[in-house]
């Protein structure tokens, strides 16, 4: 069963780290492995809560604008292959 921790369940894991908690009892007392410490440290080491949510949007809204430069450039492209057709 693989469990799903919120950004600010993550940085309060990674602030317990920095404060002295052997890594190995907190991964064994929240249920997470290293492996999954380490990506955590790597994407929201030093950041607050405040940041990651931040950053939550910034990714929201960089999806976004991938998928409307995706459409316009199929969009573009239907309007070439038209074109081409018509000539």
């Amino acid at each position: 069963m693989k469990k799903r921790y919120s950004e600010e369940q993550i940085i309060g894991f990674l602030k317990e780290a920095d404060a002295g908690v052997p890594l190995k009892d907190l991964c064994r007392r929240h249920g997470f492995s290293e492996a999954s410490y380490y990506l955590w440290r790597s994407k929201f080491g030093g950041m607050d809560v405040s940041d990651a949510k931040r950053l939550k949007a910034l990714e929201a809204e960089n999806a976004k604008l991938k998928k409307l430069l995706a459409e316009s450039l199929l969009e573009a492209e239907v309007v070439r292959e038209v074109l081409r057709k018509k000539w």
